[in-house]
């Protein structure tokens, strides 16, 4: 199924799509060169996970804020970290409820799994105040601005007279 006619023309999605079309029988026949190209499976997880957590950000004054939608998640589920000291990394994990006896399935629509987002944060953001409360099923990670630098005051030189 072309993922064109869903609606989806993303270039993130098409790259999936291309991905999950790749069959065993055809990597086989590519040369060795061409499978240094493809893309690992560690890439594959983690482009998926980001294709799949929407987010809103939102600038304000003096800060910044990341909004994602956790429903059903507990906090120990959910990860908030900064890399490289500029990279928001929002990341986690939603289970699949155990099965109880006599249970089963009619339908399962709910999305499981890990889930991931980063964001290269702006310079003016202060990694050393970070802040994150998950309500309702929302997570709102709100990153504090640095002050503006303060203005260079012209210096005076003293002209000598020789």
């Amino acid at each position: 199924m072309d993922i064109r006619m869903m609606g989806f023309d993303s270039p993130i999605f098409s790259a999936l799509q291309h991905m999950m079309d790749l069959h065993p029988e055809d990597q086989s026949e590519k040369s060795t060169a061409g499978a240094a190209n493809a893309p690992t499976r560690a890439y594959v997880r983690d482009a998926r996970a980001m294709a799949s957590t929407p987010a809103d950000v939102k600038e304000y004054p003096g800060s910044y804020e990341f909004v994602i939608d956790m429903p059903g998640l507990a906090s120990g589920d959910i990860k908030v970290l900064v890399e490289d000291d500029n990279v928001l990394l929002i990341s986690g994990e939603r289970k699949r409820e155990g099965e109880k006896e006599g249970e089963k399935y009619l339908r399962m629509e709910r999305r499981v799994g890990k889930f991931m987002r980063k964001f290269v944060l702006p310079e003016n953001a202060d990694t050393d105040a970070i802040s994150a409360v998950c309500k309702d099923g929302v997570l709102t990670v709100t990153v504090k601005k640095l002050p503006p630098p303060e203005p260079k005051k012209p210096k005076t030189i003293e002209v000598k007279i020789a």
